[in-house]
C-alpha cells in the first residue's frame, strides 16, 4: 500500500452494509460460489463480530466473514448458513474473504487478513480455517496459513483447498 493510498477502516458490519457486502461478492466469485444477499444478511445478523468489513473514503470495498465451531467440517454448506454456529467455539471458519476487484492488488486483502487475525486472536480463538482455489494457496501460506488438504466440497462447482491457521492463546 502506497502513501497516497486512503488509509482503511475496519469495522464489524451493519445490517446496512449487506447490499454492498452481496455487490462485492458478486463481482470476486464466480458463478455459483457467491454467497445469496440473504445469506450475506443472515452472517450479519448472526455474527457481527465475525463479519469484518473494510472501507476506504467511507464506502466498503471488502470484507470477510466468519462463523465458529468446535469441530470443522469444511464441506458442511448448511454451515454457510450459518447452521450449528457457535460464537464461543474456539475454531474460526472463513467464509468469505472479499475485496472489489477495483481495489485488488494494492496489498489491501493482507490488511483485511491481518487484522482478521488479530482480532480472533484477541477473542482468545484456537484457529482460523477457510478454502481457496488452488491459485490461492501459495497467497494463504504466505499469510501464515498451513494447508490441509484438497476439500470434498464442490461449491459452486469449483475444486478448493482447505487451509488453517493456529492461532496463539492469549492467557486468561
Amino acid at each position: 500500500m502506497s502513501p497516497a493510498q486512503p488509509q482503511p477502516i475496519f469495522r464489524h458490519a451493519l445490517a446496512p452494509d449487506a447490499q454492498r457486502c452481496f455487490q462485492i461478492e458478486s463481482t470476486a466469485y464466480e458463478g455459483d460460489e457467491a454467497a445469496t444477499l440473504e445469506k450475506i444478511a443472515t452472517r450479519i445478523a448472526l455474527y457481527p463480530e465475525g463479519f469484518q468489513v473494510m472501507e476506504l473514503d467511507g464506502v466498503v470495498v471488502g470484507f470477510i466473514n466468519s462463523g465458529c465451531a468446535h469441530e470443522v467440517v469444511m464441506s458442511d454448506e448448511e454451515f454457510k448458513k450459518l447452521v450449528g454456529h457457535d460464537p464461543v467455539a474456539p475454531n474460526v471458519v472463513i467464509m468469505s474473504v472479499v475485496l472489489d476487484p477495483a481495489y485488488q492488488g494494492k496489498g489491501y486483502s493482507h490488511l483485511m487478513m491481518e487484522r482478521f487475525v488479530r482480532e480472533m486472536t484477541v477473542r482468545n480463538k484456537a484457529s482460523i480455517h477457510l478454502m481457496c482455489k488452488e491459485r490461492h494457496v501459495g497467497l494463504y501460506e504466505r499469510m501464515g496459513y498451513r494447508y490441509v488438504k484438497p476439500s470434498p466440497s464442490d461449491h459452486g462447482g469449483m475444486s478448493w483447498h482447505e487451509m488453517v491457521m493456529v492461532l496463539p492463546r492469549a492467557r486468561s
